[in-house]
């Protein structure tokens, strides 16, 4: 037996698990289906009631689809409005039933009577596809002229669904409109508008502006049609705003709120980009924008559309700020979702046009961070980052530095943190007050902050003058001493700064506060005492660093940090003890770093290894003979170890910035060139929101595109006999920078151990390892970094000291295992040899050699440096990019430093390096690259950027 709906209900709801409410279900599912395939159409109707209450709950209807199309053919309205209710409900239009009730929906539109005809229209308007909308859209179209407004406004939202599935059709109907607009029922003009509304959003086209677009395009069409609708809307409009009460329509004393909003949604549509048509609206707008009372939701949604639809259009400056001041007054209201619309507001559109006039309301914006509730925090901190600039960036960041001590959840800790290091860097009014800054962030919200904010704090300070490093020194340590231990970016700064300044810590250091400003812009002079830092002796220094090692090793922070101890011991015996003038405290940074020896942690154990010896040279060249030779061996060292725990080089924060800019796009949306330029130097970066996206690498390597075919560079080196390459500026145009830029911004690669020359890797030709010269094996060459070598891609703090000037030697054996070598058989009469880049002194050779007759495309590419100068070239990196149908692997070089050659010498070894490429498309193209080629001459930096495309044929 058929359980009734109600019974259905109050069966589910007296079920006290979830277990039994679906057995409950089940059962009557069961049941459904049984009468179902037993056609028990006087059950039907009472079945699709029962499945719409199992679809709300959440379970399978499916197998009722059917029965809701049965029902929709049933002559009975009760059984018909059941049917639609399910259709509408249970279907969806990707359902391949739905194709069925094309021929009921058509019938029921004819139908006489308006209540089934407006169910027809109702589901048309919910469920229409692209086939239904053609084939229902001249029913639905005689329906708009019908006498009853009651199908007059159904069919226009149905013809709204149709034209939105089928576009096409938007030109078929634009005519009708005009004649919809005069209708004298609301009811029927709020859907002509929203007609409207689609017509004009279905067909913009994205791709083109407006005024680009041909005269007879559809979009052209409708907004010419309508534009000139807009006298005929301005009236209607004035008439609302001027009708006294009228129950049918008002809504909290305000007359049809609901047909004003439609009215400024197609203004907003009209009057975008068209003068004519927003000056026609300006008057009206501002009529709105005064008389509408905000005491009601209603008042305030009028204001809302009006301020979007006068920020959406060329409308006049005071009619602009009129729409700004609204939103200020949305930002006092107590209702939290009126202020959450107008910082949404301010964010999205009115701060990229008239920042000026949002600036007047930055307190009230200002005192949204104090909201409990956190959606608003969080767009008012969006808008703050906007309205950041020179003259009110210490005000605004002490806001964000007192919002982060409030901030929750602390996961948001991290993005707030990079947004305040972005304004410091683009708005920093002086250096101590940056350093400041970034020290009480460290401070806040050291432990959630991320590694690149600490390692651009170290870079500031380090960037600093002997005062500004002892002032950051001395607050860094009083910082640490007040610290328990959980702010691990405080600690790993504060540390790395006590290893290179700690001898500026013996003394006192005295800083006179400058000026303030308030939120109000008033200067409050600086305080007449001055902040004295008093000196410290080294003991206390060591105590201080040495308490930060005694909590347990949890995380990798905690390893970073010991790391960073472990070289600050290091230092600490060159900075304030050595051997001769402190040995006790010598001795106590030695057992230290002899504690750590033995630890757990692989990377601990080997630095506290490596610094215990360069702390020991004489026990670390000992000899029994004490020849001469070894002596001058342990001075050498000495000096060494004495380098290598000096002060580390300036860190260059253009090279940070550049390599920043060359991976994603500026403010202005201009990319960076390889000289570090732009396009355009603008004063100050804007800080967006979003973060750039990097260039499409879809074609990066696709060097055909980059050469253009027969491009004039091609022929330029055919002209040149396809020898030399082309050098191109190194400012380069846009799009050789945004295919390499990921390429050629990467470090210089540098072999992570001695290369050696592998006989076995390649066949040989006969006799020919015994007739080519041997190579020479070079150890490598590790050398001091400069003030503008720094890399931003390695962490600035955790990194065992680099020992400078180590001239590499050449090795006495030839390891003949070591297959991966980028040096390959020397060259030898037969192979082509091609002059590819000669540059400032350098010049590069290429020496093509097919390693394997059996394999035609692959080629062995020897490129070959020569050094014409009287000075040796360090730094020596070549970078090459290919097309896509060439595969490449570039090997390490033999050396990264070119001995000159002039006078004569030849003794030297060329320096060489191996690139493996693989033609997969020999015969048909030959060879091309683009090369890199960067290096340093008498502590000069050079780069040069070179397209080669002269290969001869078979490679």
């Amino acid at each position: 037996m058929s359980l009734k709906l109600r019974d259905l209900i109050r069966q589910v709801r007296a079920c006290k698990t979830a277990a039994e409410e679906r057995a409950v279900i089940a059962k009557e599912s069961a049941m459904i289906r049984t009468a179902i395939r037993e056609e028990q159409e006087h059950f039907r109707h009472r079945n699709v009631a029962k499945l719409l209450f199992m679809h709300m709950l959440g379970y399978p209807t499916h197998f009722g689809q059917l029965e809701c199309m049965k029902l929709i053919a049933s002559p009975h309205f009760p059984e018909k409005r059941i049917g639609y209710l399910g259709l509408m409900l249970l279907l969806s239009e990707e359902a391949d039933v739905l194709m069925l009730a094309t021929n009921s929906l058509k019938n029921d539109l004819n139908n006489p009577q308006k209540f089934i005809a407006g169910l027809s229209l109702c589901a048309i308007g919910n469920l229409a596809t692209a086939d239904m909308s053609r084939d229902l859209a001249p029913e639905i179209d005689k329906h708009l002229s019908n006498p009853n407004p009651y199908l007059r406004k159904k069919a226009c939202l149905a013809m709204s669904r149709c034209l939105t599935k089928c576009p096409d059709m938007v030109e078929d109907f634009v005519d009708r409109v005009p004649l919809l607009l005069k209708d004298k029922s609301h009811g029927v003009m709020i859907t002509v508008l929203q007609l409207m509304t689609r017509m004009l959003l279905t067909t913009v086209n994205n791709d083109k502006p407006e005024e680009e677009e041909e005269e007879d395009s559809p979009r052209k069409l409708v907004l010419t049609k309508f534009r000139h609708l807009v006298p005929t809307l301005v009236k209607l409009l004035r008439s609302l705003l001027s009708m006294g009460y009228s129950p049918d329509h008002d809504v909290g004393g305000i007359s049809d709120p609901f047909l004003q909003v439609q009215i400024l949604t197609v203004f907003r549509l009209l009057g975008e980009n068209n003068a004519e048509a927003s000056e026609q609206m300006n008057d009206v707008l501002a009529q709105v924008a005064t008389n509408t009372e905000t005491s009601k939701n209603a008042g305030n949604a009028i204001l809302y559309e009006a301020v979007q639809t006068i920020m959406g259009i060329p409308s006049e400056e005071g009619l602009s700020v009129l729409a700004i001041n609204i939103l200020g007054r949305f930002l006092l209201n107590r209702d939290n979702n009126i202020r959450y619309v107008a910082l949404n507001t301010l964010s999205a559109s009115v701060v990229q046009t008239d920042i000026g006039a949002v600036q007047r309301h930055r307190n009230t914006i200002v005192e949204c961070l104090k909201d409990p509730d956190v959606s608003i925090r969080q767009r008012a901190l969006e808008l703050i980052y906007h309205l950041v600039n020179e003259d009110n960036v210490e005000v605004l960041v002490g806001e964000l530095l007192n919002y982060l001590v409030v901030c929750d959840p602390r996961h948001d800790r991290t993005e707030i943190c990079s947004r305040i290091l972005q304004v410091v860097q683009t708005y920093s009014s002086s250096d101590i007050w940056r350093i400041d800054t970034l020290i009480t962030m460290l401070t806040i919200a050291g432990r959630e902050c991320s590694p690149d904010v600490v390692h651009v704090s170290i870079a500031y300070i380090s960037r600093s003058d002997d005062d500004l490093c002892a002032y950051a020194t001395h607050k860094l340590l009083k910082a640490i001493r007040d610290d328990d231990g959980s702010q691990k970016g405080l600690l790993i700064a504060g540390i790395w700064c006590i290893g290179e300044y700690a001898d500026l810590l013996l003394k006192d250091y005295t800083y006179i506060p400058s000026t303030t400003t308030t939120s109000e812009n008033e200067i409050i002079p600086a305080q007449q005492q001055p902040i004295t830092f008093e000196a410290l002796d080294p003991s206390s220094i060591v105590d201080i660093v040495e308490n930060v090692t005694k909590r347990q090793v949890t995380t990798f922070s905690d390893s970073v940090l010991h790391q960073v101890v472990l070289t600050c011991y290091a230092k600490l015996t060159e900075r304030l003890a050595s051997e001769k003038s402190s040995p006790h405290l010598f001795e106590r940074l030695t057992r230290l770093l002899q504690k750590h020896s033995t630890s757990h942690s692989l990377e601990l154990q080997l630095r506290a290894c490596e610094y215990g010896a360069l702390l020991a040279p004489s026990a670390a060249v000992t000899d029994p003979f004490g020849t001469k030779e070894n002596i001058e061996s342990s001075t050498n060292f000495a000096a060494t170890a004495k380098e290598a725990l000096a002060r580390m080089p300036v860190v260059d924060m253009e090279v940070i910035a550049r390599k920043q800019r060359l991976a994603a796009r500026n403010a202005l949306g201009e990319l960076e060139t390889f000289d570090g330029g732009t396009t355009s130097h603008p004063t100050k970066q804007k800080i967006i929101s979003s973060k750039s996206t990097g260039a499409s690498s879809n074609d990066l390597l696709d060097l055909s595109d980059i050469f253009g075919g027969g491009s004039a560079t091609q022929q330029q080196q055919q002209q040149n006999g396809g020898k030399q390459g082309v050098t191109t500026p190194a400012t380069g145009n846009k799009s050789d920078v945004d295919l390499l830029a990921d390429i050629f911004s990467a470090p210089a690669t540098i072999s992570a151990g001695p290369p050696s020359f592998d006989p076995f890797s390649q066949q040989q030709q006969p006799n020919s390892f015994f007739m080519q010269q041997q190579p020479v094996l070079h150890t490598p060459i590790t050398t001091a970094i400069k003030k503008d070598q720094f890399v931003p891609s390695a962490p600035l703090v955790g990194n065992t000291p680099v020992v400078a000037d180590t001239v590499s030697t050449a090795a006495k054996t030839v390891d003949l295992f070591q297959s991966n070598t980028s040096v390959s058989a020397a060259p030898f009469a037969g192979n082509p040899v091609l002059s590819v880049f000669n540059q400032d002194g350098l010049e590069i050779e290429f020496e093509c050699i097919k390693p394997d007759s059996s394999n035609p495309q692959r080629t062995d590419v020897v490129a070959t440096f020569k050094n014409s100068t009287t000075e040796p070239f360090v730094g020596v990196n070549l970078q090459c990019a290919v097309p896509k149908y060439i595969t490449m692997e570039i090997l390490p070089p033999s050396s990264t430093t070119v001995p000159p050659t002039v006078g004569g010498n030849k003794s030297t070894m060329p320096v060489r390096q191996t690139i493996r490429v693989t033609n997969a498309n020999l015969g048909t193209k030959k060879l091309l690259m683009k090369l890199k080629v960067n290096f340093t001459a008498r502590g000069n930096k050079m780069e040069h950027m070179s397209t080669f495309s002269g290969f001869p044929d078979g490679y």
